[in-house]
């Protein structure tokens, strides 16, 4: 006879059954298939860029090219040139292979030298505020264009020439060239030859018109220029 009052025993909790083993072999799988696409992507983009970088630099040294800068009142004709490195004494001329306003280096004694570099600036995005020295004749303006462009570069030189030939339009009162002083202007600031009817003799080039020098008679306001280093032109009227 069973005791009424007896506990009954707890119950015993169900066998432990051990789970499938994790299977690492994928996991493996999945690492190795991400390292091997960083390490393919990494390959395969420092081959493009490489491309890339040995293709710019061929270009710059081999195709090298200028544009034309916006004439300013008396600023000279600028033309196009193709090469970079330019000196002081180096003399240049046409360069029909490129193009009508293009130019290139020349022996000084070449058939095809035309003008002799007097002065070598640094290129501007601003073209008014180069001023090259007295009795420039012609501005050429030296750019590098990548991967065989023509027709536009990054400006890195602006080269001062002077004529070969006895043709100075630069020399002051010659009617060309940048404007300097001594040079002549009509009314309407357009450099001309001395010594023409209606020419004006420049006596300063200014900011202000309280800073031209005495014997001023009619001072030249000229419309605002970036770049430019004076806005008046004083004229003996």
């Amino acid at each position: 006879m069973t005791n009424p009052y007896q506990a009954s025993p707890p119950p015993q909790p169900p066998p432990f059954t051990p789970g499938a083993p994790q299977r690492r072999g994928n996991n493996k799988f999945v690492v190795f298939l991400v390292l091997a696409l960083v390490v393919g992507g990494a390959y395969g983009a420092s081959k493009v860029l490489g491309a890339d970088k040995g293709k710019s630099s061929t270009s710059a040294s081999a195709s090298p090219s200028a544009k034309p800068t916006a004439k300013d009142p008396g600023s000279p004709e600028s033309s196009s040139d193709t090469s970079s490195a330019w000196k002081v004494g180096d003399c240049g001329g046409p360069d029909a292979s490129k193009g009508a306003d293009a130019y290139k280096r020349t022996g000084c004694s070449d058939s095809g030298a035309s003008f002799k570099a007097i002065d070598i600036k640094e290129a501007s995005i601003l073209p008014g505020s180069i001023q090259c020295p007295a009795g420039t004749d012609v501005m050429i303006e030296v750019s590098i264009s990548y991967n065989g462009g023509k027709s536009s570069g990054i400006p890195t030189n602006t080269v001062c020439g002077r004529n070969l030939s006895n043709e100075h339009p630069g020399d002051a009162g010659a009617g060309g060239g940048q404007l300097v002083k001594g040079d002549c202007v009509t009314s309407q600031a357009k450099e001309v030859p001395c010594g023409g009817s209606g020419a004006l003799k420049v006596l300063g080039l200014v900011k202000t018109k309280e800073e031209c020098p005495s014997g001023t008679t009619d001072p030249i306001r000229l419309t605002i220029s970036v770049g430019r280093p004076y806005d008046v032109i004083c004229t003996d009227g």
